[in-house]
């Protein structure tokens, strides 16, 4: 008994450590625990209109910021009745600003608690000299009124290539969770989408006393900037869109494109190793190459290696398999494990540090919430088709996960859908996009520019996600960076930058 817990101890462990670079629109029965928060719950009715002036102090968790709260509507069609939190923060401008720079966290709800150390990617930045920065946390996460699900316990274990018998125990996993998120999330989750937060952007400006708001937004952050630009165009100064979010995929499209995203960074992983056979000795060719991982993907099935089935070796696959830089580690590993030895690379030591959980009663359920606003099918017959072609096609990273049922097929009400987002009015800005980003799939980058008319700018054969002021990338850093200080747009209508090389290893 206690050699099959050490196993499955390690074999959770490996799996939350390939999936930890992946995006949290997370995989149903992934959740390890959460502490509910203690953030206060909705205020009466009869808020003023017109938020007041923040009342800023000093951060409790960084003395460099000053920590606010702004009141908004639960309902914006209702300004004048229930209200919520939100959790500010500034940095304040080392000269005189030009205005303000909100920076938007991804998610929906993924950066749990983050929004208001947003400020503080740019603090050495030259940005400190032209803008007072600005964090939120994003009503339902953080230390803003919160959103909540019970925590439910899936009957159907974790499985990269989950078989046909478990189908209806999927089916019914996502019902009883959808049914915990609706007993805690209360009428307060009904308003957790992007509307509703574009709109709380809009009474933080307000707040602020400012005509416009510069915004910076990655990931699912790109698509609330977008969203505000369409509602609030006049209101709006300058823009970057990082990583960005496909301005027409519902959120199931979206969630299906990052498996697709995954594998592409796989076969590309696989073309590159094919070609270095004589160094690596996976295969000569990316199908043979392709081939090794397959065979020891089913040898892993019959025979975890210290912990590692098939299930964690495939989550590692795709997530080393985005990392450019990682692809030697992750040859390495498909070599060991092909040949039976224990896997020996990196990611065995971020697995020994990732704890149990913690047992709560809650956890965040702003991504429940949120994902809801655009449509999911109902029919189980469209999951089971879309789960078996991913199980066949997409096993790597997210995989098959990303085609499983999902809270929203049960959803009894939903928030208000997002607009068609438009160009017509709001000012021109940047898009940023790493070619092969796995969260939030190139295609979105495009058609982002393309929709609002803005020029991109291209990341080559990187698997990056939130590129601006994160990666060390100049070329990329330097051209926001004019653009937000003097407006300035690139000249060309499509730059391309470099990503971080591949490891250097010759070819055959």
């Amino acid at each position: 008994m206690r050699t099959a817990t050490r196993t499955a101890t390690r074999t959770r462990a490996w799996l939350a450590a390939a999936l930890t670079g992946l995006l949290g629109l997370g995989a149903t029965g992934f959740t390890p625990g959460f502490t509910p928060g203690s953030a206060p719950a909705s205020a009466p009715a009869g808020a003023a209109h017109r938020p007041p002036q923040p009342a800023w102090k000093r951060c409790d968790f960084d003395a460099r910021l000053e920590c606010a709260t702004v009141r908004v509507p639960l309902d914006h069609a209702r300004p004048r009745g229930r209200t919520l939190d939100l959790a500010v923060s500034r940095l304040a401008a080392e000269g005189r600003p030009r205005g303000v720079l909100l920076a938007v966290n991804g998610g929906p709800g993924g950066n749990e608690g983050m929004g208001r150390r947003a400020p503080l990617r740019f603090a050495d930045s030259p940005l400190r000299s032209a803008y007072d920065l600005i964090g939120v946390d994003l009503r339902g996460t953080g230390a803003s009124s919160p959103v909540h699900c019970e925590v439910t316990t899936p009957t159907v274990p974790f499985d990269s290539r989950t078989p046909d018998s478990s189908f209806a125990g999927l089916w019914a996993d996502a019902r009883a969770s959808e049914q915990g998120c609706a007993r805690a999330g209360g009428v307060e989750r009904r308003h957790i989408g992007t509307v509703s937060v574009a709109r709380d952007l809009d009474r933080v400006r307000a707040a602020l006393g400012e005509r416009k708001l510069n915004l910076i937004g990655y990931a699912y952050g790109s698509y609330v900037a977008a969203v505000y630009g369409t509602l609030f165009p006049h209101r709006l100064d300058r823009s970057v869109l990082d990583s960005v979010r496909h301005p027409d995929w519902t959120w199931r499209q979206q969630f299906m494109a990052q498996a697709v995203a995954i594998r592409e960074n796989v076969g590309d992983w696989a073309r590159w190793a094919g070609r270095r056979d004589g160094t690596l000795g996976l295969g000569g060719s990316q199908r043979r190459v392709m081939a090794t991982v397959e065979r020891t993907a089913a040898a892993l099935a019959e025979r975890p290696v210290n912990g590692m089935n098939r299930t964690a070796f495939d989550a590692t696959v795709g997530s080393l398999a985005n990392d450019r830089t990682r692809w030697a580690d992750l040859a390495a590993l498909v070599a060991s494990l092909e040949a039976g030895d224990a896997p020996s690379s990196r990611a065995a030591a971020a697995a020994a540090e990732t704890g149990a959980g913690t047992g709560a009663e809650l956890r965040p359920g702003v991504l429940e919430a949120a994902t809801c606003e655009s449509s999911w099918p109902r029919e189980p017959g469209v999951y089971e088709r879309d789960m078996r072609r991913f199980r066949e096609r997409y096993p790597y990273g997210l995989g098959m996960t990303r085609a499983q049922p999902w809270v929203c097929a049960f959803r009894a009400d939903s928030p208000q859908p997002p607009p068609r987002i438009r160009g017509a009015g709001r000012p021109a800005g940047l898009v940023v996009q790493a070619e092969n980003d796995p969260q939030t799939h190139r295609a979105g980058g495009a058609a982002m520019a393309a929709r609002l008319g803005h020029p991109l700018i291209t990341v080559a054969d990187d698997g990056s996600n939130e590129i601006y002021g994160r990666r060390g990338y100049r070329c990329v850093d330097d051209r926001v960076d004019r653009y937000l200080l003097t407006g300035r747009l690139p000249d060309r209508r499509h730059t391309v930058c470099a990503g971080a090389p591949r490891p250097a290893i010759a070819e055959d």
